[in-house]
């Protein structure tokens, strides 16, 4: 072994090595050993790994090597989702170039060679960098044709089972994307607005008070409505009456200068009285609605088509109302919106309460703070319009999916919780189609006789932008128009398990494959995007969940716990961490953190990895060196060889049950523990004697440290191998590969635990062993003397026979350079005379 180690050299050598020799490959023609099969994430491609990336991965990759080193024949593959409007976007970004201002075929070109030549190559050697041990040939990417050929056949199998229909309904868009984006898509973000006071004549003569944040969507308004039940008043201001609830005209009374104001009447008195709306001059009969509130706002709520979900969910409720659609999937006004046609929102705001204000409607501006979806793509605030689009019924499969959210085993457990939560709020069916240049296209086309035409499953993928239609069963036209929406991305992705058990469908193992498989990891973030959807996906087409457990890892933040964002600032790129310490280190930094917890990125956590990639190679260095002519076999153990093994054993049994639940933080902590503390500090200081003065033992007492040293440090190896697997496979092809005849430690079997090792009694009588050791070394410490310094008198109490205690006097003898010891039993305390 080199005196020191070297990860910038080892690392790449060893991933080199893995993939020449095929390591981690599955065995598709093997059905007798046992798969363990593992959806992994097939991350966005988006030009390199992020440390978010690195750190869910690693802690995925600790449970494939796990059980690859259990005897497991695992199946862990990797894909990229390299398709849809994330893809449309880096391309546009990096190519500066905008996809609307091309042909679609020729931007589907360059999206294509882009990525195949420069974006997926260096990606992928990101993750093999990392030490993810994927069978890398084992791979997708989500816009091959195999990806689309399964996409498009999932949609026709959910038209045929009436799951997927075509509608013209409310849609959510994002302005600045120019597409329909789904529920899952958004996130809340805190915005300052106005909240617009304005008044609206009454055909009495009298105004209504109402408040809104959306004065500009009011060429949409359909209607206008108060509570029956509310309490309202009318009041003087001015020469005006106005009407609002009786909370409103206590609360605004000075600010608004409101007098005689009347006796509370019900709001019914007020249903189906007639109001004009500013600015457009429409008339609306005044409607009781149940979700308004006199406490809030007026008591007078305005809808519009479609000023946000309130108004969606009011048109429902009022089916009467007739849709004004003034806007479109560009996120720009139409026709309907007269002098405004062609603004978005925020041009039109502002212009449209000048105009309010000019014309004597406008009565207060109020600045306020409140929460609003927004892309999560882009952080742009969406609109919602009435598109026809695609859409999958999930709304009416409510009970399914819980269901399904039970039978699914969470690690950790709560995570259910967001599942649950995400459920019970769905408001809409899932919106699948999107208006944008690169992805999945829908295998679509619409006769002239309004007929759909759907292409046939043999004929898959195909692209109705390029392809001929069928002839019309209906008409037997063959012109047709081609749908040019794409499948959202979500809908490919949710398809992972099927897109790769469909590679093997030549091979012995589909069948076992097409059955739920064993994990999905993924982060907490996307249970409602990418686990609740495929979940979906095989219920609708297989009646069975994807997988028997959902393993959900937390975010790494940065060092202040906030979310690591480009905007922000605040990234830190895993590249340059693995390049400055190692990928060990990283790793051995992502198993610091519980499952499902999030982890402040501090690089004191990587330093520690380092140290302890140096501590392993420095010991390993001395044991190796005393192992040289060491020949394998059982000896005759002395007391404290037992007391290293029964230590270890116990180890082994706890970090295995930790594995087996997912518990790496705590099997790699009680390792580092063991290690440092329990080898390093104290077995290997106490065999050294043995060691080096063999005249001075036995033989026998010799070979007997030498196996213990041997036991101790491969079983250690073997326990951290799945963290650190890069330092682990130098360590043990210097000299353990030649014994143990595997060629590499990450396909030998994992530790076993073997009660018949565990030796209580050499256990305890080694533990006051250690208390003795750790006293003396206490007492040369304080008096600033050198741990080889000798020891004239040792006076020891305990509570052990006389007869154990003889049993390790030797190795207090040769640790502590002792000249004489003196023992009673009786309770625990050491006199150290120096």
């Amino acid at each position: 072994m080199e005196k020191r180690y070297n990860p910038q050299e080892a690392e790449p050598k060893w991933m080199k090595h893995w993939e020449k020799k095929k390591t981690y490959a599955f065995d598709a023609d093997d059905t007798k050993k046992k798969i363990y099969s593992i959806d992994t994430p097939p991350p966005t491609v988006s030009g390199k790994m992020h440390m978010g990336h690195a750190f869910g991965n690693s802690q995925q990759d600790f449970v494939a090597r796990f059980k690859r080193m259990q005897g497991f024949n695992v199946l862990q593959p990797f894909g990229t989702d390299d398709n849809g409007l994330p893809t449309q976007l880096l391309i546009e970004r990096l190519k500066k170039v905008r996809a609307k201002d091309v042909p679609r075929k020729e931007f589907v070109k360059l999206c294509l060679k882009t990525l195949k030549e420069e974006l997926r190559p260096s990606y992928t050697q990101d993750w093999k960098k990392l030490g993810i041990s994927c069978d890398f040939d084992v791979s997708y990417t989500t816009i091959n044709e195999h990806c689309q050929r399964i996409s498009q056949w999932s949609f026709l199998d959910l038209v045929k089972k009436k799951k997927a229909y075509r509608q013209k309904a409310p849609v959510i868009i994002c302005p600045r994307c120019r597409t329909s984006i789904a529920q899952v898509e958004l996130e809340d973000k805190e915005l300052t607005s106005m909240l617009n006071y304005i008044k609206a004549e009454m055909k009495s003569g009298e105004f209504l008070i109402f408040a809104t944040t959306r004065p500009e969507v009011i060429f949409g308004n359909v209607g206008m409505s108060l509570h029956e039940d509310g309490n309202y008043v009318k009041a003087s201001k001015g020469d005006e009456t106005w009407v609002m609830s009786k909370e409103a005209a206590e609360t605004f009374k000075e600010e608004w200068g409101l007098s005689k104001i009347s006796k509370p009447f019900k709001g019914k008195t007020l249903v189906g009285k007639e109001v004009t709306i500013p600015i457009i001059d429409r008339k609306q009969k005044i409607t009781h609605d149940e979700i308004t509130k006199t406490d809030f706002g007026t008591g007078f709520v305005y809808y519009c088509t479609y000023g946000g979900v309130d108004c969606i969910e009011w048109m429902e409720r009022h089916p009467d109302a007739e849709v004004i659609d003034v806007m479109d999937t560009s996120g720009r006004y139409n026709e309907k919106a007269e002098k405004y046609e062609g603004m978005t929102s925020e041009e039109a705001r502002p212009k449209v309460l000048e105009e309010l204000d000019q014309s004597g409607f406008l009565i207060k501006k109020e600045k306020i703070k409140h929460a609003v979806n927004v892309h999560e793509r882009c952080g742009t605030e969406i609109e919602y319009v009435r598109e026809t689009q695609w859409f999958i019924k999930v709304l009416d499969d409510k009970k399914a999916w819980m269901k399904r959210g039970k039978e699914l085993t969470w690690h950790p457990h709560h995570m259910v919780n967001r599942y649950n939560n995400w459920v019970e709020g769905l408001r809409w069916d899932w919106n699948i189609s999107r208006q944008i240049y690169f992805g999945v296209p829908f295998p679509v086309w619409y006769c002239e006789c309004g007929e759909i035409l759907y292409a046939k499953v043999k004929d898959l993928p195909v692209d109705p932008t390029e392809d001929k239609p069928p002839a019309c069963p209906k008409c037997k036209s063959k012109n047709a128009t081609p749908e040019k929406d794409i499948i959202n991305t979500w809908a490919t992705s949710s398809l992972t398990p099927t897109i790769v058990t469909e590679l093997f469908k030549d091979k012995p193992v589909y069948n076992k494959l097409k059955e739920p498989w064993d994990l999905r990891p993924q982060g907490h973030d996307i249970i409602s995007f990418w686990l609740f959807n495929t979940v979906v996906k095989s219920h609708l087409h297989y009646d069975q969940l994807p997988w028997k457990n959902a393993f959900i890892n937390g975010w790494m933040l940065d060092p202040k716990g906030k979310k690591m964002s480009k905007s922000k600032g605040n990234i830190i790129e895993p590249q340059g961490v693995i390049e400055k310490y190692s990928a060990d280190a990283l790793r051995y930094m992502a198993a610091s953190s519980k499952l499902g917890e999030d982890l402040p990125y501090q690089e004191k956590d990587v330093i520690t990895g380092n140290k302890t990639t140096i501590k392993l190679w420095n010991a390993s260095k001395f044991v190796l060196m005393h192992l040289e002519k060491y020949k394998k076999g059982k000896h005759e153990l002395r007391l404290v060889d037992k007391w290293a093994l029964t230590k270890l054993h116990k180890l082994i049994k706890f970090s295995t049950e930790q594995f087996e639940d997912h518990g790496f933080a705590r099997a790699k902590l009680e390792t580092d523990t063991f290690f440092w503390k329990m080898f390093c500090d104290n077995y290997l200081e106490i065999v050294k004697d043995r060691l080096y003065n063999e005249d001075n033992w036995k033989k026998e007492e010799r070979k007997a440290a030498q196996y213990t040293l041997y036991e101790l440090l491969l079983n250690v190896l073997k326990l951290f191998a799945p963290i650190m697997p890069f330092i682990t496979e130098e360590i043990y092809h210097a000299y353990f590969k030649e014994h143990e005849r595997k060629e590499s430690i990450h396909l030998t079997s994992w530790p076993e635990y073997n009660k018949d090792v565990v030796d209580e009694e050499a256990e305890k009588v080694c533990d006051v062993l250690m208390q003795v050791v750790e006293a003396v070394r206490k007492a040369k410490s304080e008096k600033q003397m050198s741990m080889k310094a000798d020891v004239k008198q040792l006076f020891i109490s305990a509570d052990i026979k006389e007869k154990q205690f003889e049993q390790i006097r030797r190795e207090l003898e040769t640790t502590l350079n002792a000249t004489e010891i003196i023992f009673k039993q009786g309770t625990f305390s050491v006199d150290v005379k120096l």
